[in-house]
């Protein structure tokens, strides 16, 4: 067969989505992407067609959900800010993990670009792997380049650090920014901690032997939006 001139940023975009309502397959004679969402009108038709064509259409496997939320891990393991790095694991503790993880690094832009730099090299090495895997012959290199194996953090850390329970080290966060509050503004803080008090307890922090391990669900990764921020750099 001869080399094909793919559409890359179509392929992109498939490896970034992982749905099980979604498949996405890569035309091997014109290098285009042919997705399938199911509940679509056209979705019949579609699977019709690849299954008529089986030696033409070669069904992209983007990277899974679990392997995703190891990208998240490994970049939280590579903070330096102590304290950031044991907000961001309790933030991808438990479902709704994506969210929380990019609601903290709004507040801190150098991170978050650090962030969106790492998540496009750890996905477009997963591409360049599979391309190479699957022997698909190119014609026109990818518009990044060949990429290198990320580095990994010299540890990987799977648990809040130093032995204290996530309940403990929000309640030492919250003394670190009373003792940063101005006098003035202490009468607020007590009034904003006191209604919390009063309100009663919301959904309680899971227990270290709950928490870990647990599959993080493609529904997780719908859920909170993050797969689509890759290219643009938005979200």
């Amino acid at each position: 067969m001869p080399p094909i001139t793919v559409n890359w940023s179509d392929l992109e975009i498939a490896f970034e989505r992982n749905s099980p309502d979604q498949d996405s397959f890569l035309d091997l004679e014109n290098g285009d992407l042919l997705s399938i969402v199911d509940g679509e009108p056209d979705a019949a038709t579609r699977r019709a067609k690849v299954a008529a064509n089986a030696t033409r259409y070669l069904r992209v496997d983007p990277a899974s959900s679990r392997e995703q939320y190891r990208w998240m891990e490994r970049f939280v393991s590579s903070v330096a800010d102590l304290p950031l790095r044991e907000r961001l694991l309790i933030a991808i503790d438990g479902k709704g993990a994506f969210r929380r993880f990019k609601d903290v690094l709004l507040a801190f832009p150098a991170e978050r670009e650090r962030w969106f730099v790492y998540r496009s090299e750890v996905l477009h090495f997963h591409i360049q792997t599979w391309v190479e895997h699957t022997k698909i012959e190119v014609a026109n290199p990818p518009p990044w380049g060949r990429v290198e194996q990320p580095e990994e953090p010299a540890e990987i850390i799977h648990a809040v650090p130093s032995g204290e329970a996530p309940g403990e080290i929000l309640r030492r966060q919250a003394r670190e920014l009373l003792d940063e509050i101005p006098a003035a503004e202490m009468p607020s803080a007590l009034a904003f901690l006191e209604f919390l008090r009063d309100r009663g307890p919301s959904t309680p922090l899971q227990s270290a032997a709950e928490r870990r391990p647990r599959e993080i669900t493609a529904d997780d990764l719908a859920d909170d939006s993050l797969l689509g921020e890759v290219a643009s750099g938005e979200g």
